[in-house]
């Protein structure tokens, strides 16, 4: 797909990036452009909180043996797509704005693909963790009963669907011999393949509202038989959690992806009146900022994943200390101290939340009930 490629009838295979962008209207500035650096300093900003926030829940579930649960194994697998799309947006700004003009048609197809792979790997990864609290919380279980073999294939089939559909237009769903489909905001997608897929992703929000929305219901009816027949105070802390939790994902949810997903459906459908420029690229920064906040709502919940983190931050602050401290005089300060007592300290029990639950050799409860 270079411009070296003959032409076929009714095809444009020779033409650069930057006839399709003149054709669809969008056009492409050669200089960079107050609005260009905003963008790219924003979206930089982004790139890094999620690249070193996921990096720090995947350090986290590896280095503590009681993360090596079904459910921990999704969020790592979630925290290892937030982070692959953290790395593919980076790499979309540092081809953007007048860059774009330079590509190659495989190049751009390529820096397209990356992002269409990661954020439908996220949203799968979403929906396999409201999936996988589904039926633990239905069969009252503290920890899903699956093999981690099922889990990992679980994970491997998450991949495969979502490289797929970060292939598809390279592999032929393009406008390259169709002009009058190509997109506004992705000059050589195809109209049908935006609608396509923003109709696709609000299947799948469908899908999770439902879940969530049956999870909140049985939860809300089983607290009130609780607060009838028991009162143990870590039940109802954990369901009330899960409430504030379902509650954060759903919102949170909505706020990133809604507009992204309206944006490119609009495209898609081919309004001219909707300005669909204007917004692409901040919708694009909306939806990539969910990748920061996931480990926020399913990690920062949990004591024992906050004193992991705070175990791994400790240690690299200690191994900076010692690299400038050559002299060999040490001067103990009060942050350090309290940085050594938490290290110290033992793990302690978690507070319930019910996403990420006790259960290890000092807490044997992954097959416990709830009641």
């Amino acid at each position: 797909m270079d411009t070296l490629t003959d032409n076929t009838e009714g095809c444009y295979y020779n033409r650069t990036v930057k006839f399709f962008y003149e054709a669809s209207g969008k056009n492409i500035s050669d200089h960079w452009r107050r609005r260009d650096y905003v963008i790219v300093t924003l979206g930089m900003s982004v790139c890094f909180i999620v690249i070193f926030s996921n990096l720090l829940v995947i350090a986290a579930i590896l280095k503590n043996r009681r993360f090596h649960f079904p459910i921990y194994y999704l969020l790592g697998n979630l925290a290892l797509a937030d982070l692959f799309s953290g790395v593919s947006y980076l790499h979309l700004m540092f081809h953007t704005g007048p860059w774009t003009i330079k590509l190659s048609k495989h190049q751009w197809f390529v820096r397209q693909g990356l992002i269409d792979t990661s954020l439908t790997a996220s949203v799968l990864n979403l929906l396999a963790v409201a999936v996988e609290r589904h039926q633990t919380i239905f069969t009252m279980q503290l920890h899903s009963k699956m093999s981690t073999r099922r889990v990992f294939i679980l994970m491997l089939f998450i991949w495969l669907v979502a490289i797929i559909m970060g292939l598809i237009p390279t592999m032929g769903w393009h406008c390259l011999c169709d002009l009058g489909n190509c997109s506004t905001m992705a000059p050589m997608y195809s109209r049908s393949y935006l609608v396509f897929w923003a109709v696709l992703n609000l299947l799948t929000f469908s899908v999770m509202v439902a879940v969530y929305t049956r999870i909140f219901v049985y939860v809300r009816h089983k607290s009130k038989q609780m607060s009838q027949h028991t009162t143990q105070m870590r039940h109802r802390e954990t369901v009330f959690s899960l409430m504030m939790t379902v509650s954060m994902i759903l919102g949170c949810f909505v706020i990133c992806w809604t507009p992204g997903l309206v944006v490119l459906l609009l495209d898609g459908l081919g309004c001219e009146e909707c300005k669909v420029l204007r917004y692409e690229k901040y919708c694009l920064v909306l939806a990539e900022c969910n990748s920061f906040v996931n480990p926020i709502i399913y990690s920062f919940r949990d004591k024992d994943m906050k004193k992991t983190f705070k175990e791994i931050l400790c240690f690299l602050c200690r191994r900076g200390s010692k690299k400038k401290g050559s002299s060999g005089v040490h001067f103990s300060t009060l942050e350090h101290e309290n940085c050594k007592s938490r290290t110290a300290e033992p793990l302690e029990r978690s507070n319930g939340t019910p996403l990420i639950n006790e259960g290890s050799e000092d807490h044997p409860v992954s097959s416990e009930k709830w009641n």
